[in-house]
């Protein structure tokens, strides 16, 4: 009897209040839209910074017969100063595959990345250094392996490979915070809009609520149908939230991650499904939950 009670006057409260029902459908669902996109904004910084930072190799550049006199004073690397490299190298705990790239190496590879004449026939393997590449175990101590040789004999630099994409997360997270900063924004307005659907709706039914309080009912009772309103709402929202970046996901992000030159690994629909569409919905009733109970605590007095 009670369930059916508070569902009757659920239902006539959605009626009641039908537009503003509708308003805060929409705007939950706006708001939701862009807390999951911040978060699947945030997975795709993860995946890339995952796959990306495994890929990047430390790179040990030795002196040679062009390299300038501060870095390397005693001039190009002797054979005994390039063992001794290698071997601390491959004695570093540190360390998974250390690769040499020769003079002779870096023109070949030079001359696969710059296929232009213009650029590649003033050039000749005398003026290209050696190196050693070097892929860690956990690339993240990589700071670990560019202290030890850094100014060390026979070394002219060790450039941070990783500082190049430094500026790109940078942004990306950037984005995600603007995306996070918007959604904050819109869950305030989606909960001050709840706020004030329930708030009108316990003005219009005043004279029920204080009839239910004269025959004993409990404040659950009649807070009960109110809060379900909210939460109803809000549900809904997150719903269609859900399915509107799903359809993103699927349709944009699915259709770029099909094509064949494309091999940066994306967010996908089952990163949608779970977490981002449950954190979603309990973001969605979590909040509304809030904001029903806020606003009855203060406008209903029971």
């Amino acid at each position: 009897m009670r369930a059916g009670f508070v569902l009757r006057e659920m239902g006539a409260g959605l009626r009641r209040n039908l537009t503003m029902t509708v308003a805060v459908v929409l705007v939950t669902m706006v708001s939701l839209f862009f807390f999951g996109l911040g978060l699947l904004v945030q997975q795709q910084v993860s995946i890339l910074k995952g796959d990306w930072y495994d890929r990047v190799q430390v790179s040990i550049f030795l002196c040679g017969r062009d390299s300038p006199q501060e870095a390397c004073p005693a001039g190009g690397i002797t054979t005994e100063q390039r063992d001794a490299v290698r071997a601390q190298l491959e004695a570093s705990p540190l360390v998974d595959e250390v690769f040499y790239e020769s003079q002779q190496d870096a023109y070949e590879n030079f001359l696969e990345q710059y296929d232009d004449p213009a650029i590649t026939e003033n050039v000749t393997a005398e003026q290209l250094p050696e190196s050693f590449r070097v892929r860690l175990v956990d690339p993240s101590r990589y700071a670990e392996i560019r202290e030890q040789f850094v100014g060390a004999p026979g070394v002219e630099q060790v450039p941070d490979d990783r500082a190049v994409l430094g500026p790109l997360f940078a942004a990306m997270d950037g984005a995600t915070r603007v995306a996070i900063g918007l959604a904050a924004l819109m869950l305030l307005c989606s909960v001050l809009l709840v706020s004030t659907t329930i708030r009108l709706t316990a003005f219009s039914r005043r004279r029920e609520v204080s009839i239910m309080r004269l025959v004993g009912a409990s404040r659950a009772l009649i807070q009960l149908p109110f809060v379900l309103e909210g939460v109803i709402a809000s549900l809904v929202g997150a719903v269609l939230a859900s399915g509107v970046l799903y359809a993103l996901v699927e349709y944009g992000v699915g259709r770029l991650g099909d094509r064949p030159d494309f091999t940066t690994r994306l967010v996908e629909t089952g990163d949608v499904l779970w977490p981002t569409a449950p954190l979603m919905l309990g973001v969605g009733v979590v909040f509304a939950v809030f904001a029903s109970l806020v606003s009855l605590r203060r406008w209903l007095k029971v």
